[in-house]
């Protein structure tokens, strides 16, 4: 497993520091704008990594809790009555994904009784299961009329919101990193690999996943939380949107899934890449041709992912410098004797 190092410890550092200071740095709202939604994606990357990338169970319904933890806070508003437009909704964030971890508790417990694409097409319809749900409970969630988040009274209003997910992507990374290294990580890498031998050996599968599954969508519906409150509105059809589940996976396979950084890596470059060509040809929707383009070279350039990749490579090279090369004569003896 790997092992806490000075240079790791210093590069999380310098990446962590980058980011707290980016806000104070660059005030503009149309940067700290994007800024937002790259870490909304990070963070959400991170979190689907944790059970996507480690256990191999490819989950398409993780945007079911996103949309929870952003119902989950409007209610909070439109029902409950916080009293505060505030901090306050954004010191709830905790809660709110303890609750909805816990309430995935049961849903991962049968879903994940399934594997391979078995699992991915229930995790499919759990999506459109509360997306409808969404629509129909209009007591509670106003239905299509969807649920109003009054603003907050913020000097600089993207500045909180930036904050609040920063605080939520470093947890994710915090906690992929740890499982990584524990010995939850050794049972989920043993499930990707080979379930039934996994549990011939006695790991308990069943717990991993259940327990991964929840820690994993608890954090996804922080970050749907935080999003509720920064939009100021939440209709079905966008809390529980099935191009934010793509937005969360692109990175992971882009970067590298199962690994620390991967993720993170592939929403600071997708994220920022699909904003540009969004504004630079939108309005043709040109965009989309040219967003699957570039994703679809580096797939193919780099198939195991960016981070993945370039270890391979420089894992060959290093490779190639230390073994010696017989000579020919030697070579030719070797393979007729």
């Amino acid at each position: 497993m790997n092992r806490l190092s000075a240079a790791g410890l210093a590069r999380g550092g310098v990446v962590m520091c980058a980011l707290v200071a980016f806000p104070f740095v660059f005030s503009q709202h149309w940067v700290l704008n994007m800024a937002f939604f790259v870490l909304m994606y990070a963070g959400l990357a991170q979190a689907w990594n944790l059970l996507g990338g480690y256990s191999g169970y490819i989950s398409l319904g993780h945007v079911a809790f996103f949309g929870l933890g952003a119902y989950s806070e409007a209610i909070l508003f439109s029902h409950i009555g916080i009293g505060s437009r505030g901090f306050l909704p954004l010191l709830v964030l905790p809660a709110i994904g303890i609750a909805v971890a816990l309430t995935s508790v049961p849903v991962a417990w049968v879903a994940l009784r399934t594997r391979h694409m078995t699992f991915a097409i229930v995790t499919l319809t759990l999506l459109f299961v509360v997306q409808q749900l969404a629509f129909n409970l209009r007591g509670l969630t106003h239905g299509s009329q969807g649920v109003s988040v009054p603003s907050p009274t913020f000097s600089l209003y993207e500045r909180p919101f930036y904050l609040a997910l920063l605080a939520i992507f470093a947890l994710a990374t915090l906690v992929t990193w740890h499982v990584r290294r524990d010995r939850l990580g050794l049972m989920l890498f043993a499930i990707r690999d080979d379930e039934d031998k996994a549990r011939g050996v006695g790991v308990r599968a069943t717990e991993a996943k259940v327990f991964t599954f929840a820690v994993s969508v608890g954090m996804t519906a922080m970050i749907g939380a935080v999003w509720a409150y920064y939009i100021g509105y939440v209709y079905p059809q966008f809390a529980i949107d099935p191009l934010v589940m793509i937005g969360s996976l692109l990175p992971v396979f882009l970067g590298g899934a199962g690994t620390v950084w991967g993720p993170v890596l592939g929403a600071f470059i997708l994220v920022p890449a699909q904003q540009w060509l969004a504004y630079r040809y939108g309005a043709s929707e040109l965009y989309l041709i040219a967003y699957a383009a570039v994703f679809l070279a580096i797939i193919l350039l780099l198939p195991r992912g960016i981070l993945p990749s370039i270890a391979d490579m420089v894992a060959r090279r290093r490779d190639g410098r230390t073994t010696p090369r017989l000579p020919v004569g030697s070579a030719r003896e070797e393979i007729a004797s």
